[in-house]
């Protein structure tokens, strides 16, 4: 039997992270992974093939739109969505390799097959052949991640009826998809297909797509997905949804409870993702889940058995990659006795149609609910002699100011790079910098950063330069 320091349950962003992290603190550790494959959802059917595929899908586009503006002509142009399925599995490949290089570089043990809690110190591991192997532990941190959410009405047969993980590898390139959810993972896989030429059909609950992020985020990236010829039905309660052997008819409320009905070849059930807690065991520790099935914790990421923790998509908070890595790293610092931290209004939001939209810090209807009174600065990428010379003059950069301190609140934009460029608002968040701060650093010209300079300034009087 053998004997760790610590033992990890998943092996996603979370996961690997922190056994990497407590391996390199001295920990003897163990990761289990119940799939063949290390690198969870993330690596395997989530952030990573999904980026690939809209890179792809997004190559088309501009090859058919917008490269005989540029001098380039093209004959016969079609897409090749095998070869693009083709091309993301390879990245994926060699992705989920490179994260074990990374667990042998680490002398971390990794054993695959699906893990419980036989108590708080034993974990049973029980391959796919049934062959049982139990490791005794000081620590365990459950890092098993999510699935893809539905709700009644809606249950997929990953046939006609399918999720993310589905869409990632359809046999055909749809002539029209129904996307359930106007969210992060809807739209990005609408957004491919309308691409390749699919007519892609939303319908959301809410009044307005990506409704966590900042209302002008929203209001811009409709306007850019409807030129991709992409429909949009906002309150809209899907009933029930229905494969009729040669596509799907989905049947609605809208908001004045009138019954309406809209036919495709696909349904794409997007509503959001579950904690992923099936067959742990926790009932034999005496963990329980929440409401929402999450495992519930504590400031320290500790659940109610003080050796066991929990990380990622399992706990509260937003089901972010990159929030399970910090949460990784942090729960592994803790348990080697360092003082660590994690500052959640920090950790930014990405939406990785094309242009780009992200986030971080607060909405402006957060700020104005608070009763905190502030300013806002805006310019358009359009303004910027970057996004002429590329042709990306989609979007804008947001900025939200305390009106008394200039202290930055809310940093928000829509447009080329802006999944890289966020992170200049990020750190100047961490060392609560204020717009005037930003005003005076020189930003490079031409480049697409010049956009939040003068959005600053606007924030801090109309000092815009180039509008």
């Amino acid at each position: 039997m053998s004997k760790y320091d610590v033992t990890i349950i998943g092996s996603g962003p979370g996961g690997y992270v922190a056994a990497i992290r407590c391996a390199q603190l001295g920990l003897k550790t163990a990761i289990i992974e119940k799939y063949d494959t290390l690198g969870g959802t993330c690596l395997n059917v989530g952030c990573i093939p999904s980026k690939a595929l809209l890179d792809s899908s997004e190559h088309f586009h501009n090859a058919e739109n917008s490269f005989e503006e540029h001098g380039i002509n093209l004959k016969d142009l079609k897409p090749d969505f095998k070869k693009m399925v083709e091309r993301k599995d390879k990245v994926v490949d060699q992705t989920c390799k490179g994260i074990d290089f990374l667990m042998d570089k680490n002398k971390i043990d990794v054993h695959h097959g699906v893990g419980s809690f036989v108590d708080k110190n034993t974990v049973k591991v029980v391959d796919n052949k049934g062959k049982e192997t139990e490791l005794k532990t000081d620590k365990v941190i459950i890092a098993t991640g999510s699935k893809p959410n539905f709700f009644k009405g809606m249950e997929p047969d990953k046939k006609r009826i399918i999720t993310s993980t589905e869409a990632l590898s359809l046999g055909e390139i749809p002539k029209t998809m129904i996307v359930i959810g106007g969210g992060v993972i809807g739209l990005e896989l609408g957004s491919v297909y309308a691409r390749l030429g699919t007519k892609v059909e939303v319908v959301e609950f809410a009044d307005s797509i990506i409704p966590t992020m900042d209302e002008t985020m929203g209001k811009e990236l409709t306007r850019v997905l409807k030129k991709l010829k992409m429909k949009f039905n906002m309150n809209h309660k899907v009933q029930n949804v229905k494969n009729t052997g040669k596509g799907v008819v989905v049947t609605a409320l809208d908001k004045k409870d009138k019954e309406v009905t809209f036919e495709a070849d696909y349904c794409l059930v997007a509503v959001g993702r579950k904690p992923f807690t099936e067959g742990l065991g926790l009932e034999n520790v005496g963990i329980k889940t929440t409401d929402r099935g999450q495992v519930d914790v504590n400031e320290n990421l500790q659940t109610s058995v003080d050796n066991i923790y929990a990380i990622g998509d399992v706990v509260r908070g937003a089901m972010l990659a990159h929030k399970a890595e910090e949460e990784g790293t942090f729960v592994a610092e803790k348990i080697a006795g360092q003082i660590p931290h994690i500052n959640y209004n920090l950790i930014p939001g990405v939406v990785y149609t094309w242009p780009e939209v992200a986030s971080v810090g607060k909405t402006e209807q957060e700020i104005r609910e608070s009763g905190v009174e502030y300013k806002v600065g805006s310019f358009p990428m359009k303004a910027l002699g970057r996004s002429r010379a590329s042709g990306d003059i989609q979007g804008l950069v947001k900025i939200i100011t305390n009106k008394e301190t200039d202290e930055i609140l809310g940093f928000h934009m829509i447009g080329a790079r802006a999944a890289d460029l966020i992170m200049e608002g990020v750190v100047a968040m961490e060392y609560r910098a204020s717009a005037e701060d930003l005003v005076r650093m020189s930003h490079p010209h031409p480049t697409y950063s010049e956009a939040i300079r003068e959005a600053a300034m606007d924030a801090t009087g109309d000092r815009s330069i180039h509008i």
